[in-house]
């Protein structure tokens, strides 16, 4: 029989997970933990957190002049440089998680 593990324990696992910027696949492999455990964790760590809303920071915007073209787009840089073209009307909150993957 597996031995229970202690909340502070896990919280702390699954705390480390969030933080590594890995695959739960590949943190479970490292840590030698189950996968299913591992997602069970951070399930319950999330489950457990008030919603807590994202920090919003805001950073400095360039309009251009537009160009002709079929369908109207917006063209997002994040910091890192990279410039990504979404359709007009996107979804803000994709256009987000998108945008601070790519600052990652």
């Amino acid at each position: 029989m597996a031995k229970q593990v202690a909340k502070p324990e896990w919280a702390c696992v699954a705390e480390a997970f969030e933080a590594s910027g890995l695959t739960q696949r590949e943190f479970a492999l490292a840590r030698g933990v189950r996968l299913s455990t591992l997602q069970s964790w951070v399930y319950r760590r999330r489950r457990a957190e008030p919603a807590r809303g994202e920090s919003v920071r805001l950073l400095p915007v360039q309009v251009a002049t537009a160009t002709a073209s079929a369908e109207p787009v917006v063209e997002v840089m994040a910091a890192s440089g990279a410039r990504v073209c979404f359709a007009v009307g996107t979804d803000v909150a994709y256009v987000a998680r998108l945008v601070a993957a790519l600052e990652k």
